[in-house]
């Protein structure tokens, strides 16, 4: 058992999906969490603070906010992001730019400001929810990849800079997951006949499913407790063997 007893945890997308798994599971084992999204929040034992990731201007108010209701911010996991479909040669530069904004700025600017605070106690975990679209690619995805791959640059760096002040630093990378945005069109693509196809039936996923947001928040959960103690800089891909496989 990992226990979280005593700690105050912000999570960003934490209303639905993957943000909401983390969320429970660090609730669960007796942290304080904060919540940041757009949406409404259902655990009524999380705090939540409505805010656009878009917003650079109010990511610093929100956070002066919660170390003000809260004390202190012992662990930050930065999940929101945003996956739009936009081929290169129609790039939409502003839906382009929203999306670096909010999978890419946001996380940075959220360490930034909760790493300083971190930085006082010599103590602190971050864990940023990456995608192995920071490493692979599909067409459509240029937005997302350069988000995704961004952050997981941006991941390392800060664990180099964060590491004599006690904060350990990374990313975890899902592959396919039981989260609404698998759905299209009001069509989940893990119910997909191409799916089915390619990634069960010939196995080009070798375990044969999509992971639950549960397992991504185990996940999550372990490299932002105190039984981590030397893991830092790293990418921990979750993936169910996808990107193994030639």
């Amino acid at each position: 058992m990992i226990s979280f007893e005593g700690k105050v945890a912000v999570v960003t997308g934490g209303a639905n999906g993957i943000g909401a798994a983390v969320a429970k599971v660090l609730a669960d084992n007796g942290a304080s969490v904060a919540v940041f999204d757009r949406e409404s929040v259902n655990d009524s034992r999380h705090k939540a603070y409505e805010v656009d990731l878009a917003d650079q201007s109010a990511l610093e108010v929100v956070a002066k906010k919660v170390i003000a209701d809260l004390g202190r911010v012992d662990i930050l996991i930065n999940v929101a992001g945003m996956c739009p479909t936009n081929m290169l040669l129609d790039l939409d530069v502003r839906l382009y730019e929203k999306t670096l904004a909010v999978n890419l700025l946001a996380p940075m600017l959220l360490m930034k400001f909760f790493g300083a605070d971190m930085a006082k106690r010599k103590t602190g975990r971050i864990v940023n929810v990456t995608s192995i679209h920071g490493k692979l690619s599909e067409p459509g995805a240029a937005a997302y990849d350069a988000s995704k791959g961004g952050l997981e640059a941006v991941t390392r760096t800060a664990a180099l800079e964060l590491a004599d002040l006690g904060i350990l630093v990374n990313g975890v990378a899902p592959g396919f997951v039981n989260t609404r945005m698998s759905v299209v069109n009001g069509v989940s693509e893990l119910e997909s006949e191409w799916f089915k196809n390619i990634y069960q039936e010939n196995a080009r996923l070798p375990l044969k499913r999509a992971s639950e947001p549960s397992e991504i928040a185990n996940a999550v959960a372990w490299l932002a407790s105190e039984a981590n103690t030397y893991v830092t800089g790293q990418i921990l891909t979750v993936d169910g063997g996808l990107s193994s496989r030639f």
